[in-house]
């Protein structure tokens, strides 16, 4: 795999085009500014990690990004569409998936049938199709468990895929949550700390998946405060700070960046 650093990779990137746009977002609950004009954008076929100290507006920002919450002002648009009144499964079928901070799977159903979930944003089997299991019905699940099978594979629990989700480990749980959010067929994969209580070995593993996701053709962002993660496998980094885009560039750049180190270390930039 090349090193996603280097500036062939990072001219690949910026020759792309932009596949979602925050313009200028701002959101306000009540008094408290959460985002304050923030602009930035993802490319398509890249991977974007959005980085900042806690409380920095990281979760809100990719709230807003994927219909939880609406902009006071400003607007994000995916593939050109406006989003900002658009409703979440609208979104949802545009395009764009995501994962939660928490895991959100059904812990009663097996591996595939979480899965499977997941591919249902896109079905177009009727209520009659089902209940006469008519030939349509059969085609289109027999479509969906083959797709099911090999996103499975992809993550690398696809021999596991008969056994309850709840039976699952809690890395290979994570893994089954990214298979059920590519089920839904998205163009961007949005991963909202998917480190998140992970050892070392673990968070190494992760970074393949990531990669092996964005090489099998998705465009994915990436909230995680795992420094060494972020910077070992995304293509730019945006970070936050007070809910204000305080720097944006390659992971080089953000590594060397004052302010960023100001935020990260509560070191004054300007001192001597």
């Amino acid at each position: 795999m090349p090193d996603t650093t280097t500036d062939a990779t990072a001219d690949t990137v910026t020759a792309t085009k932009a596949l979602l746009e925050v313009d200028h977002v701002t959101l306000k609950f009540g008094g408290l500014t959460a985002l304050d004009d923030v602009s930035f954008e993802i490319r398509e076929g890249e991977i974007l990690g959005l980085i900042g100290p806690n409380g920095a507006g990281k979760t809100t920002c990719f709230n807003v990004m994927t219909g939880v919450y609406r902009p006071t002002s400003g607007q994000v648009r995916f593939d050109g569409t406006p989003l900002t009144k658009m409703k979440r499964y609208k979104i949802t079928k545009l395009g764009i998936a995501r994962t939660f901070q928490n895991i959100r799977l059904f812990k009663s159903m097996t591996v595939i049938e979480n899965v499977l979930v997941g591919a249902d944003a896109h079905s177009k089997v009727g209520f009659w199709d089902a209940l006469l299991r008519t030939p349509r019905y059969r085609r289109t699940e027999g479509e969906a468990r083959a797709r099911a099978a090999e996103l499975l594979e992809l993550v690398g629990i696809k021999a596991r895929h008969d056994e309850l989700a709840s039976n699952l480990s809690y890395g290979d749980q994570r893994r089954l949550e990214i298979a059920r959010a590519m089920a839904t067929g998205p163009k961007l994969l949005c991963l909202d700390e998917p480190a998140a209580g992970f050892n070392p070995a673990e968070k190494v593993k992760l970074m393949e998946l990531i990669r092996k996701v964005r090489d099998a053709g998705y465009t994915v962002l990436l909230i995680e405060h795992d420094m060494r993660l972020v910077m070992g496998v995304t293509d730019r980094i945006v970070v936050l700070e007070f809910g204000q885009k305080i720097a944006e560039g390659t992971p080089a750049e953000i590594r060397d960046n004052p302010a960023v180190i100001a935020a990260y270390l509560g070191v004054d930039e300007d001192a001597s």
